[in-house]
């Protein structure tokens, strides 16, 4: 898999403040690039540059080794598709929306509405066609802008946040709609996202944008479960972050005392050395005090990690609920309803938090 959009050395400034900073990033042939970040952290600024509407101060972008300074604006901005947080549909009918760039580019009237119709259809929306576009539903409208980018058949399709104005249901709907066409297509895409749950859904890989920095990117599950520093942590998820340091290693295996607590994880570190640990709420198990996967009758486990703790608070989130344990740091984990239930989970009471050393994540520091 080859690169196909490449940036080096990026910079864009809004006055005298630096708003982007990238070193280099690329984007593979083929692959569903997710650019996530928090607001504000520059993800539409790189967008707008990679489809130059915006002009930074400095850079080089490269499309097939390419560079964009060398392509004629219009012919460049006809071998990508975009995809904005708002649809933007003039105010004629649906066909004629999806048509549009197709009659910009004056192909034939018959391979217009074969297109037309065809990805009109893939989306679940051909039945709207002769509608005007300004009477449609939010999700309707993102359904037929994405019909009117896939119809131009681009090189590469950017989107800033498309789904992010869709309520929930048809949010889920379309998602799956349009990951089965990326599929089926094996079309190119970088999309920008602050929603994580949509990054890993999509992302073929991620790249974390934090203050207009890349700070990491790699696989989906690489970043969420080995964050490269302390921000990143915090961003992707990873809710219970101790500094500790290194006592003992062997074969792979290491000890770590943090926060008065000794835990065992999986590294190759030295001893001595001061680390970052990192927990995600999914990984940790809670059970009521006095019974522990330890003792007879308990289910059983290979967490090599337990600690005590007091509950401080139990916020549901759907069908999941977020527990915060005092065990002389703060602890969160996050289980399902029914095991709070079960488990007979209330605020003030004791429990065991267990996990295995293979989900801690170090941070040399």
């Amino acid at each position: 898999m080859g690169v196909l959009l490449e940036v080096n050395d990026l910079l864009v400034r809004r006055g005298e403040r630096v708003v982007l900073d990238v070193d280099h990033l690329e984007v593979l042939d083929g692959e569903v690039l997710a650019v996530i970040g928090p607001n504000g952290s520059g993800k539409s600024t790189l967008l707008l540059v990679l489809s130059k509407l915006l002009q930074p101060a400095q850079g080089r972008i490269t499309l097939h080794g390419q560079p964009l300074e060398d392509e004629n604006e219009l012919k460049y901005r006809r071998r990508i598709g975009l995809v904005l947080q708002e649809p933007l549909l003039m105010d004629t009918s649906v066909f004629n929306n999806v048509a549009m760039g197709l009659r910009f580019r004056k192909l034939p009237r018959r391979e217009i509405s074969r297109r037309v119709n065809d990805w009109l259809q893939r989306l679940g929306v051909d039945h709207l066609k002769d509608r005007p576009a300004r009477t449609l539903s939010g999700g309707e409208a993102q359904r037929v802008s994405l019909a009117r980018a896939f119809a131009l058949q681009p090189e590469v399709l950017l989107l800033d946040e498309p789904f992010s104005a869709l309520d929930a249901p048809t949010r889920s709907r379309l998602l799956e709609d349009f990951q089965a066409l990326l599929v089926e297509t094996g079309i190119t895409a970088l999309f920008v996202t602050h929603d994580l749950d949509e990054a890993l859904f999509l992302g073929d890989r991620v790249a974390v944008l934090l203050d207009g920095r890349l700070r990491q990117s790699g696989p989906p599950q690489e970043v969420f479960s080995a964050p490269a520093d302390r921000d990143v942590a915090a961003f992707v998820g990873v809710e219970t972050v101790l500094t500790g340091q290194v006592v003992a290693a062997i074969n792979g295996q290491v000890s770590v005392d943090a926060s008065g607590a000794l835990f065992e994880a999986v590294g190759d570190l030295d001893i001595g050395r001061a680390v970052m640990l990192c927990l995600r709420p999914e990984d940790i198990t809670l059970w009521p005090d006095g019974i522990t996967p330890q003792r007879e009758g308990a289910p059983a486990s290979s967490a090599r990690n337990r600690i005590q703790g007091r509950i401080t608070r139990i916020i549901p989130q759907g069908p999941l609920v977020r527990v915060q344990v005092d065990c002389g740091f703060p602890l969160v984990a996050l289980i399902t309803r029914a095991s709070t239930e079960d488990l007979g989970l209330v605020e003030g009471k004791m429990v065991s938090a267990t996990f295995k050393a293979s989900v801690i994540h170090l941070i040399p520091r």
